[in-house]
C-alpha cells in the first residue's frame, strides 16, 4: 500500500497504473458535471459515475480518490439515493459536498436532521478547529449553500471543523480515514476560495500531481488511438467543427497518411460552411480530403419528419451510410473518428444521467454499422478540446467556432425541414453572427444563433399586411454546455439583429429572444 503526504494509505489492486483520476458519484445534482470540470481546472482527471457503483468496479478503476455530489433528496427519506456504505471501507479519500455530505455522516453513523433553518445562497461559514481543508483559509469567510438539512451530530472519529447560522457541522474531517465533508459547495464561483479546498482535497488528502494537462492527454491519446488501429485505414467524418478538427489532428498525429476525412455536406450547413471547411483543411492539413454533396439525400429522408428525436435518428444513420459508401472508395477503412464528448454522452443517457436528447453522434448511430468507432475525445469538456486545438496548432477560426450541432440547422428549423426554411434560417443566422463579432461578443459567448419554429404570424411591412416565420435568438454563456445562462446581450445588439433580419431576410417579419436558462430548458430548441 502507498502512504499519502496526510498520512493515509491507499490500497495496491495489482492492476497497471492508469491515468489518475477521482471518481464523482453522480447523487442526482445539478453540479455533479461542475464538480468534475473544477477537478480538472486543478489538472487531476475526474469522471462522473453513478452512485450505484460497486466496491469491485470502484477498484477496478484504481481510482486515488472519491467525491459524493450533491443532490435533491432527504437522507433520511425512504426513496433516498443511497451508495454501498461498503465503499467507505476501502481505504480511498472521499469528499462528501452538500448531500455527499449528510449521506457521509449518515453511513458512518452521525445524525442529520432538518432543524427548520434551511439556507440557500451566500453563508457566512465560521471555522472552528484545525483543518486539512480549511487550512490557511481565513477563520470567516463567504460559501454557497444550498440545503434544508443539516448534519446536527458528526459521526464518531469527525471533528466538526467549521459551522454557519444553519449548519451545525458545515465541515467535518476524519483525518485517519481520510473521509470529508462540506455542507457548503466548493465548485462554485459563489464560494472564492472554493478551488482551494479542492485543491486540498485533491492534492494534500489525494495525493494527486497536477498531471492532467492537454500535453498529457495527447501523449495519453496518441498512444491509444495506435493501440487501437494498429495498421488499419481510419475516416473521420468531419463537420468543419473544433471537435471533429481536434478528433482528426490527433488520429492523423497517431496514424499518418491511413486517415482520410470525409466531409458531408448534408444541406444542414450555415451560411458558406461548406467551401469554408473545404478551403480551410485542403490548407491546414496534409491528409486525404473527401468532399461529399449529400444535400438532395438527407433532405428528402427529412420531408414529413417534425419529430426532433426521428430527425436526428435519420440524420445520424444517413451520416453512417454516407461515410461507409465513401470509404469503400478509399480504400478498407474499418474504423470511423468522431468528435463525441463527454457532455454528449452524458446528455444521451448513461448509468448516472437521464436521456436528455440523443445526439446524433451517440444515440443516434445505427446498431448495423460495420466501423469501430474512435473516439479520442469521449473523455473531454469542450474547453479542453479547445485547449489541445490550440497546442496541436489548428487555426483559431477552427478552435474558437462556437459549437454547432451535429444535425445542423435540422434541429433549429422546429418542425419540417424545408429548403425555403432552411434558407431563411441560413440567412438569419448569419445576420446574429456578423452582429456578434461586430460587438466583439464572438468568443465571450457560448453560443448564439437563430432558431426558425414552423409557424407563421401577422406583420405589417410598407403599409402592407404580411404573415411570415419569426425568428428566435438565443444566445447563451457556458463553461462545458451541461449548464447554460441566457446572455444579457446589450439592448442595442439585439435591436440592430432585430432590424437587419427584417429588412435584409424576406420571410420574416418578426424577432423574439429566448432568454431560458438550461435547465430547465436545453441549449437548441430540439
Amino acid at each position: 500500500m502507498s502512504e499519502t503526504r496526510s498520512g493515509h494509505r491507499i490500497p495496491d489492486t495489482g492492476f497497471p497504473e492508469p491515468t489518475p483520476s477521482v471518481l464523482v458519484l453522480d447523487f442526482g445534482a445539478q453540479y455533479a458535471q461542475l464538480i468534475a470540470r473544477r477537478v480538472r481546472d486543478a489538472h487531476v482527471h475526474s469522471e462522473i459515475v453513478s452512485r450505484e457503483i460497486t466496491p469491485e468496479q470502484v477498484r477496478s478503476r484504481n481510482p486515488i480518490g472519491l467525491i459524493l455530489s450533491g443532490g435533491p433528496a432527504s437522507v433520511y427519506a425512504e426513496d433516498a439515493y443511497r451508495m454501498d456504505p461498503a465503499i467507505l471501507e476501502m481505504g480511498l479519500p472521499v469528499l462528501g459536498i452538500c448531500y455527499g455530505h449528510q449521506l457521509l455522516a449518515d453511513l458512518a453513523g452521525g445524525t442529520v436532521s432538518n432543524t427548520g433553518s434551511a439556507e440557500y445562497g451566500n453563508t457566512s461559514l465560521i471555522v472552528t478547529a484545525d483543518s486539512v481543508l480549511l487550512k490557511d483559509l481565513p477563520g470567516e469567510q463567504n460559501v454557497w449553500m444550498s440545503h434544508q438539512d443539516q448534519v446536527t451530530e458528526p459521526p464518531d472519529g469527525f471533528v466538526a471543523v467549521a459551522t454557519s447560522d444553519g449548519a451545525a457541522v458545515a465541515a467535518m474531517e476524519d483525518r485517519d480515514r481520510a473521509l470529508y465533508g462540506v455542507q457548503f459547495h466548493p465548485e462554485v464561483a459563489h464560494t472564492p476560495r472554493g478551488e482551494e479546498i479542492l485543491k486540498r482535497f485533491l492534492y494534500d488528502v489525494c495525493d494527486a500531481a497536477p498531471t492532467w494537462t492537454s500535453l498529457s492527454i495527447i501523449e495519453t491519446q496518441v498512444e491509444a488511438i495506435r493501440e487501437q488501429v494498429g495498421e488499419g485505414r481510419v475516416v473521420c467524418g468531419l463537420s468543419g467543427g473544433v471537435d471533429s478538427a481536434v478528433a482528426a489532428a490527433l488520429v492523423h498525429k497517431a496514424v499518418g497518411d491511413r486517415l482520410t476525412c470525409i466531409f458531408v455536406d448534408h444541406g444542414l450547413l450555415r451560411a458558406g460552411e461548406a467551401e469554408q471547411v473545404e478551403e480551410t483543411f485542403r490548407s491546414h492539413f496534409e491528409v486525404d480530403f473527401v468532399h461529399v454533396k449529400a444535400e438532395d439525400r438527407f433532405l428528402e429522408l427529412l420531408a414529413g419528419v417534425t419529430d426532433p428525436e426521428a430527425k436526428r435518428k435519420i440524420i445520424g444513420e444517413t451520416f453512417i451510410r454516407v461515410f461507409e459508401e465513401a470509404a469503400s472508395s478509399v480504400g478498407d477503412a474499418a474504423y470511423l473518428v468522431q468528435g463525441t464528448l463527454y457532455p454528449d454522452v452524458i446528455e444521451s443517457g448513461s448509468a448516472s444521467a437521464a436521456t436528455i436528447k440523443t445526439h446524433h453522434n451517440v444515440g443516434g448511430l445505427p446498431d448495423d454499422m460495420r466501423f469501430e468507432l474512435v473516439e479520442p475525445l469521449r473523455d473531454l469538456f469542450k474547453d479542453e478540446v479547445r485547449a489541445i486545438g490550440e497546442e496541436l496548432g489548428l487555426p483559431e477560426e477552427i478552435v474558437w467556432r462556437q459549437p454547432f450541432p451535429g444535425p445542423g440547422l435540422a434541429v433549429r428549423v422546429i418542425g419540417e425541414v424545408t429548403r425555403e426554411r432552411l434558407e431563411l434560417l441560413r440567412a438569419a443566422d448569419l445576420v446574429v453572427t456578423e452582429e456578434m463579432r461586430r460587438a466583439g461578443l464572438y468568443r465571450e459567448i457560448w453560443q448564439a444563433f437563430a432558431v426558425l419554429p414552423a409557424v407563421r404570424t401577422v406583420g405589417v411591412q410598407g403599409d402592407l399586411r404580411t404573415y411570415a416565420y419569426p425568428v428566435v435568438v438565443r444566445a447563451v454563456t457556458s463553461e462545458d454546455a451541461m449548464t447554460a445562462d441566457w446572455a444579457r446581450l446589450p439592448y442595442e445588439l439585439l435591436a440592430r439583429i432585430s432590424s437587419r433580419i427584417i429588412n435584409e431576410v424576406p420571410g420574416i417579419n418578426r424577432v423574439a429572444y429566448d432568454i431560458s436558462s438550461k435547465p430547465p430548458a436545453t441549449i437548441e430548441w430540439e
